[in-house]
C-alpha cells in the first residue's frame, strides 16, 4: 500500500470551486482510500491507496468530483516518495518559506519551452525546473510576481502552486501514514 498526496487546483480560491475538506475526505474514503487527512482548505490531502498508479488515482478523484460535486478540477497526485524528492531537490535556499513555492505539473517539465524564458527579465524572481515541478522564488510575494503570468504559455498543461510551508507540511502528512 502506497501513501499519496493529492493537490487539487483552484479549490476554495476567491469563493470559487467550493469544496469543504470534510467532503474531500469522504470522497477519498468512498474511493477506497484509507488514512485520509486534509491540510488547510485549499485542496490538499494525504491518503493510502491499494493500487499504485498516481495518474489513475488523480483521474478517479477528478471524475468523482465532477459527478458528485459538479466541480471540474485538475488533480495532481504524488507519492510520498515523490514529495520527498521534491523537497530534497530544491536547487536554491529557502530564504522565506512563504515566498518560495513549487508548481506541480501533470506532465514532465518541457525544458525547450522554458529555455525561451529570459530569467533576467524577471529578476529577482527565480525559477528552476525539476522533473514534474517548477521551483519558484518570489521575493516580493506571489501576488506581485511577474513570472507566473509568463509561465502560463510555456507550460504544457495545468499546474497547481503550493508555497514551501504547505509543500513541506503536505510531505509530513503523507509520511505519517
Amino acid at each position: 500500500m502506497t501513501r499519496y498526496a493529492a493537490l487539487l487546483r483552484g479549490v476554495n480560491v476567491g469563493g470559487h470551486n467550493k469544496l469543504p475538506m470534510a467532503d474531500l475526505r469522504a470522497l477519498l474514503t468512498d474511493l477506497g482510500h484509507t488514512g485520509v487527512a486534509t491540510l488547510l482548505q485549499s485542496g490538499n490531502a494525504a491518503f493510502t491507496a491499494a493500487h499504485d498508479d498516481p495518474d489513475r488515482i488523480a483521474a478517479d478523484i477528478a471524475d468523482t468530483l465532477r459527478t458528485r460535486a459538479g466541480l471540474d478540477i485538475t488533480v495532481m497526485v504524488r507519492t510520498a516518495a515523490d514529495l520527498q524528492r521534491v523537497v530534497a531537490g530544491i536547487p536554491f535556499p529557502v530564504r522565506d518559506p512563504a515566498k518560495c513555492a513549487v508548481a506541480f505539473l501533470n506532465t514532465p517539465v518541457d525544458h525547450d519551452r522554458l529555455a525561451a524564458l529570459d530569467p533576467a527579465a524577471y529578476a529577482p524572481e527565480e525559477l528552476a525546473a525539476g522533473e514534474r515541478e517548477l521551483y519558484l522564488y518570489f521575493p516580493n510575494g506571489l501576488g506581485r510576481a511577474k513570472l507566473t503570468a509568463a509561465l502560463g504559455s510555456r507550460l504544457p498543461g495545468p499546474a497547481t502552486v503550493r508555497n514551501w510551508t504547505t509543500t513541506t507540511r503536505l510531505l509530513a502528512l503523507a509520511e505519517r501514514g
